[in-house]
């Protein structure tokens, strides 16, 4: 990500083959007198292109990180921003700590689910014991993350207590996986999401009276095995196990299960018990993610 006076190279090249400062300057229309200045800058102070920019006020943070994900063919999305939660980092701060520890995260789940490996291709639940672990916002951002390497992902909210993917990305919730389980899906219910080509969400739809029920019918387990073969990775919200036995439900569906607890705040014995019961059930349990967030 080292940038130098190269910063000035053919425009006509692709992205990869430019520098930061060379679409740092196309993107904020700068004179060649003002990229001399940043030029002479970066020279003087030994920073980056980006950081001299950012110091002499000719571009923002923002433009930087734009730069980068263009560089880098990093989904990024500054244009919904208003549509868009704050909490999908993944998106707005694509490159900070918080985001690289998303990839790591990325990476153990594709060594235990890798959809090339026969036996191997599994949806995969993200599950907590109370409400406020943060398991929609390690969905999502798992989700993009996964997208953001090139594979078609679907993020499906189960969450038929209390849903929130659908206010997350922005999206309308008229109709989702509560009208396709109980058989009245009329229309197109998997929605493109705003920001990242590769990343598609079932939202809930309409929040059923008998959300136990919904899911522990054949019908869920089979939309499951159709939706896997469409799809590289399909990550599943879930309600939280104070709820009742959906997730375990769900996960037992799914196959596979990532647990996700809240440092200082979640209770040992609430997780205990449902990684407990999540073992009685036919999914892996891939990990138990502390979430810091």
């Amino acid at each position: 990500m080292q940038d130098n006076q190269a910063d000035r190279v053919d425009a006509g090249k692709g992205n990869r083959e430019r520098s930061i400062g060379a679409i740092i300057a196309e993107t904020r229309h700068l004179t060649a007198d003002q990229v001399e200045n940043v030029v002479a800058y970066q020279k003087k102070h030994a920073v980056r292109f980006g950081e001299a920019a950012v110091a002499m006020g000719v571009a923002s943070a923002d433009d930087v990180i734009f730069a980068l994900a263009q560089q880098y063919h990093y989904p990024v999305a500054f244009d919904e921003q208003a549509r868009l939660s704050q909490e999908l980092v993944a998106l707005s701060k694509p490159f900070s700590r918080q985001v690289e520890a998303f990839r790591d995260l990325r990476s153990q789940i594709i060594m235990r689910v890798d959809p090339s490996v026969e036996g191997e291709r599994r949806p995969l639940a993200v599950v907590s014991p109370e409400v406020g672990d943060g398991k929609t916002f390690v969905a999502a951002n798992l989700a993009i993350t996964l997208a953001q390497l090139g594979s078609r992902t679907l993020l499906v909210d189960a969450d038929m207590r209390s849903p929130r993917l659908h206010e997350v990305f922005g999206l309308q919730n008229a109709a989702g996986l509560s009208n396709i389980l109980s058989g009245r899906a009329e229309s197109q219910v998997i929605q493109q999401a705003p920001g990242v080509p590769n990343l598609f969400v079932l939202p809930v739809g309409p929040t059923p009276p008998n959300p136990v029920e919904l899911v522990e019918r054949p019908a869920f387990g089979l939309l499951l095995n159709e939706l896997i073969s469409k799809f590289d990775y399909v990550v599943v919200d879930t309600p939280a196990a104070a709820y009742g036995s959906d997730a375990a439900v769900i996960a037992a569906r799914c196959g596979a299960v990532l647990v996700v607890a809240r440092r200082d705040e979640s209770r040992v014995k609430a997780l205990g018990q449902l990684t407990a019961l999540l073992q009685q059930t036919r999914s892996k349990i891939l990990g138990v993610l502390f979430n810091e967030h």
